[in-house]
């Protein structure tokens, strides 16, 4: 993730004032949003300037932002529009940034946990090394060097300090990026000569987890991991998860508008399981798929995949640009529908193609590859579909999905 410098603003009071008279009652205010409503985020990481008009609009609809760390400004003009939205501090759990040090002198405020001027001066061993014993730096991003978070002297400086700028600027919670799983990550093929495995590399993360898990309790902040490309990892979205309050998976379901996942045992099935398994233990899921704007195919078949497994605890938001973390991403219609409550779990209706129903609604998606035959599912009552069509069953190609709305 990239950011960037400044930010322009004017005075609470402009913001606050924008939603008196006719304002509705916040959307973000809802700690489980019912399974049947679609929650959303915003990951506002690139530094680009906010007007207030939109900080208002965002305020009350988005469950959960997150912003860098210099953007306290931004915080409080949230918080005083809707004290309830939950905001959070970006932090790279992995590295530090070189380019956050000007002059010999750390930022005042930063990306990663802690100054790489600092660390360089104090604590050199913290920097991870390959066997050939060079220091391992991120491939395609630079000025990140990566940090060993199998020491603990690093993990407790690391929580002491981010616990520290989080409290004292009032941040609700932490976005914890890059809580990797394979020790090539950002090198491939080269592994830190400490952990020369996955296996090894893993369990210094959760070591890392662990403190942070502790660190953040005593401090009652919320923690919210990137845990990418877990589901190529047996049992890694759970095991990361266990110290978290939530995950973000980075690449939901749908990777481009031509590279929609299919289902298969790491596909469309593994990545709506993590959904369910956050839910059954109250935990927070974040889910981003990437596609053009205005591909109603591509959203619908993402949207309609989290609402197989979704109990309230799930948020979603699309991205256009690998990283474009600037303006909110679109506000769909169907995030202010309401399917009620669930009438169960989802349930295969013909092979990879399934179905879950609500009181008010139904969602149904097929799973089988882009391109395959469209499949035809029966509704047992009317809906209205996503073009604003009364219906009593849908025609689905392969990665495709469908919300439908029924009289309550």
């Amino acid at each position: 993730m990239v950011e960037r410098t400044g930010i322009a603003g004017s005075s609470l009071l402009l913001v606050a004032a924008l939603l008196t008279g006719s304002a509705a009652p916040p959307l973000a205010a809802r700690e489980a949003a019912p399974a049947g409503r679609a929650q959303s985020f915003w990951l506002h990481l690139n530094s680009t300037p906010v007007d207030d008009a939109t900080l208002a609009v965002e305020a009350r609809r988005r469950a959960h932002i997150v912003l860098n760390a210099w953007e306290g400004d931004l915080l409080r003009k949230l918080k005083a529009v809707n004290p309830a939205v939950k905001v959070y501090v970006y932090k790279d759990l992995s590295s530090t940034r070189s380019y956050a040090c000007k002059n010999g002198r750390d930022d005042e405020q930063l990306p990663a946990g802690l100054g790489y001027c600092r660390v360089r001066a104090t604590h050199p061993e913290w920097f991870l090394r390959g066997t050939g014993g060079r220091e391992l730096v991120y491939s395609g991003y630079e000025g990140h060097w990566q940090m060993d978070v199998g020491n603990p002297g690093y993990r407790r400086a690391w929580v002491t300090a981010v616990v520290a700028n989080a409290e004292a600027t009032g941040f609700d919670g932490v976005f914890l990026d890059n809580a990797l799983f394979t020790c090539d990550a950002y090198h491939s093929g080269t592994c830190p000569a400490k952990y020369p495995d996955h296996a090894s590399f893993q369990r210094a993360y959760r070591g890392m987890l662990a403190e942070v898990r502790t660190g953040f309790s005593a401090a009652g902040l919320l923690a919210v991991g990137n845990l990418t490309n877990a589901r190529l990892q047996p049992g890694g979205w759970e095991t990361y998860s266990a110290f978290l309050d939530g995950g973000f998976d980075e690449w939901w379901l749908v990777f481009a508008s031509n590279g929609l996942l299919e289902d298969y045992a790491e596909g469309w099935r593994k990545q709506v399981a993590q959904i369910a398994a956050n839910e059954a233990a109250g935990k927070m899921t974040w889910v981003q798929p990437h596609f053009d704007v205005g591909d109603a195919k591509a959203f619908r078949y993402a949207v309609a995949g989290m609402f197989m497994t979704t109990n309230g605890n799930t948020a979603i938001a699309e991205v256009a640009k690998t990283d474009g973390y600037g303006d909110p991403t679109p506000w769909h219609a169907e995030y202010d529908w309401h399917l009620g409550h669930p009438a169960g779990v989802y349930r295969a209706v013909a092979d990879k193609v399934y179905r879950r129903d609500f009181t008010c609604g139904a969602v149904v998606v097929n799973a089988n590859p882009t391109g395959s035959r469209e499949v035809e599912v029966r509704l047992p009552r009317t809906h209205t579909d996503q073009d604003g069509k009364q219906v009593r069953s849908v025609k689905l190609p392969g990665t495709s999905g469908a919300l439908l709305r029924a009289n309550c």
